[in-house]
């Protein structure tokens, strides 16, 4: 049997205060299930609601709690482990522990540990879903990646406080399959990835829209690709039925407009945009408040007005260090429309595909990628396959 990637690995987990911290214990015998050493530091707060015993027991070592320990002191304990770590995994960090971290604090065992050692941080976010949209959390995270912490989740689906949405820490095998990615450095290592994904619908009345065919699969793909690369991802997705890549932050949005928003918000802080989504070119210029009547009309004219060109925001008006990646979705003509999509939109690739077949609903892809100076064709093959060769070309390119 092959070794696991995190046999040997020196692991200090840090609990921090959250009802999810039960879920630390099962943690820490997952990992040492993969051969990992581990060493536990809670806050004060986490022991609220686990003891130190059980995780002691666990872990098979005394469980740090006090940054001032008069027991431990002379060996100044937090530097000790700061130096003996391979990795520091907080799972989970709540949002407290999370905006202390951003501040650069210091003033418990845990966050002093994170700024005496030089080794690689990984947090696994656990609260409220409000807590976890809150724009100060979603800075405080933007901080710290540009910082070079990983995030691990979260999950979405029921919470402890009886409310539903993201903010789940992820489950322990989840977890675990994350570090082994993260200890095995990817292509895409250290680059946050923004993607969209699947179709937009612009609403008519109150009961009907203007949509297309996109099943969101090619942009969901790619999402995992990119994440299993090592990337940190950030998925936005219109009205779409797919689960989550494990481990990718995704934003649901039905409309261009929003979609849009949502684009903006994300990509200050990403340096690869691919925008995947077959985004509406136009939109109705009004929307009826109430569902339009059959008896009433002999026949229904629509006035459309077009919609904000995403891709050509972000390569022309918002960041020009993102390298961006267009997909052009055509019925014919495929590589000369994508040449002057690309000129246009001045993005630096674009991905074309014939659209006029199955493409759209199906689970493979025929694509032609269009670069300033060349125009690939690759065969027909599965979308995540698809999807790995482009996160592939991507970081080849980058490289």
């Amino acid at each position: 049997m092959m070794e696991s990637t995190l046999a040997g690995k020196h692991i200090v987990l840090g609990v921090s205060g959250s009802i999810a911290a039960y879920k630390s214990a099962d943690l820490i015998r997952r990992l040492r299930d993969e051969g990992a050493e581990i060493r536990v530091v809670m806050t004060r707060g986490a022991a609220e609601f686990i003891t130190p015993l059980t995780l002691q027991t666990l872990s098979g070592h005394p469980v740090a709690i006090e940054l001032l320990d008069a027991d431990q002191e002379s060996a100044m304990g937090h530097i000790a482990l700061a130096r003996w770590a391979d990795w520091v995994l907080i799972a989970p960090a709540s949002a407290d522990t999370i905006a202390r971290l951003a501040q650069g604090r210091g003033d418990d065992l845990l966050t002093a540990l994170c700024l005496a050692t030089e080794s690689p941080l990984a947090i696994a976010p656990a609260m409220n879903n409000k807590m976890w949209t809150h724009a100060q959390t979603q800075d405080n995270l933007a901080h710290l990646r540009q910082r070079g912490v990983q995030t691990i989740g979260p999950a979405s689906g029921d919470q402890a406080c009886g409310e539903q949405g993201e903010g789940r820490l992820l489950e322990p095998l989840d977890i675990v399959a994350e570090m082994k990615r993260l200890v095995v450095p990817g292509e895409l290592l250290g680059h946050h990835v923004l993607i969209t994904a699947g179709p937009t619908y612009e609403p008519i009345d109150p009961v009907r829209f203007i949509g297309n065919r996109s099943s969101g699969k090619m942009g969901f793909a790619l999402a995992q690709a990119a994440k299993e690369a090592g990337a940190d991802v950030t998925l936005v997705a219109g009205p779409v039925h797919l689960p989550t890549p494990t481990g990718v932050r995704r934003v649901d949005v039905e409309t261009a407009a929003q979609m849009h928003e949502a684009v903006m918000r994300a990509v200050a802080g990403s340096d690869i945009f691919i925008s995947c989504a077959a985004v509406s070119d136009f939109r109705p210029h009004s929307r009826e408040s109430e569902k339009i009547k059959k008896t009433t009309h002999d026949r229904l004219l629509l006035e459309l007005e077009p919609t904000t060109d995403i891709v050509s925001a972000v390569s022309k008006e918002v960041n020009q260090q993102t390298f961006v990646v267009g997909f052009a979705a055509e019925t014919h003509d495929v590589e000369a429309l994508a040449r002057a999509k690309r000129e246009r939109k001045g993005c630096d690739w674009i991905v074309a595909n014939d659209v006029s077949g199955d493409v759209m609903g199906g689970t493979e892809n025929a694509v032609l990628l269009v670069t300033a100076g060349d125009a690939e064709l690759w065969d027909r093959a599965p979308k995540d396959i698809v999807a790995e060769k482009l996160a592939e070309r991507i970081a080849s390119a980058l490289s």
